[in-house]
């Protein structure tokens, strides 16, 4: 709205300028290669033992950081988005816990390796962390993970941080034999909260400044 009150049109270049997005390039699902590992040792654990566990390592520790890879393929000219699937029920992004002092590209780095790679694979390290889409916090042991830290918290317990990974045209994948490594639509995910939990069913929306350049297709 100008001085005079009234509404003025959006110059065309203000408007392109606007709407510039950066891309992301996709490749076909069909480009990488899966393979199979030793299973990974989970602790079985209850509710109450976790939160004892985040307890004890928050008294050593403080906060806990864990960090996920957003990493996105191509399948039936759609966006998809990979994922763990434990159990045939529960959906988990690829990532993990970061040591103390770790940095945060450096432990999602280690972590892809050792969910992702061959053991000992020369090619283990070639992860390309881009930049951090969101962050959610965990303001006590027992309350679930907001994409906000309210000012009136004071000592939050836990951190999740998605980063985007760029993929390479192509590559292996080897996997734990107890994980799935599932391909699962953007469309499908997006605010499908009851299936895929609040982080990864909000996933869609902060993809939504970047623009998919699908190769390959």
């Amino acid at each position: 709205m100008g001085d005079d009150g009234r509404l003025h049109a959006i110059d065309d270049d203000d408007a392109s300028s606007a709407h510039q997005l950066s891309y992301i390039d996709i490749y076909p699902l069909s480009n990488y290669y899966f393979g199979s590992k030793e299973p990974l040792l989970f602790k079985d654990e209850t509710l109450s033992d976790r939160v004892l566990r985040m307890k004890s390592n928050y008294a050593a520790h403080g906060l806990r950081t864990c960090v996920e890879a957003v990493m996105l393929v191509e399948l039936f000219k759609h966006p998809h988005l990979l994922l763990f699937q434990i159990r045939n029920s529960i959906f988990k992004l690829p990532g993990g816990r970061i040591r103390p002092n770790e940095s945060d590209i450096d432990g999602l780095t280690r972590k892809l390796t050792k969910k992702l790679s061959a053991n000992g694979a020369s090619d283990a390290s070639h992860w390309e962390v881009s930049e951090c889409l969101g962050m959610w916090w965990r303001p006590d042991f027992e309350t679930l993970l907001f994409p906000y830290l309210s000012t009136n918290v004071k000592g939050a317990k836990e951190c999740t941080k998605l980063f985007l990974v760029k993929l390479p045209e192509s590559r292996k994948f080897v996997v734990p034999k107890n994980l799935k490594l599932i391909a699962v639509p953007l469309c499908q995910i997006h605010e499908n909260h009851k299936t895929y939990g609040p982080i990864i069913s909000g996933i869609p929306q902060l993809l939504s400044k970047f623009s998919f350049n699908i190769i390959g297709t």
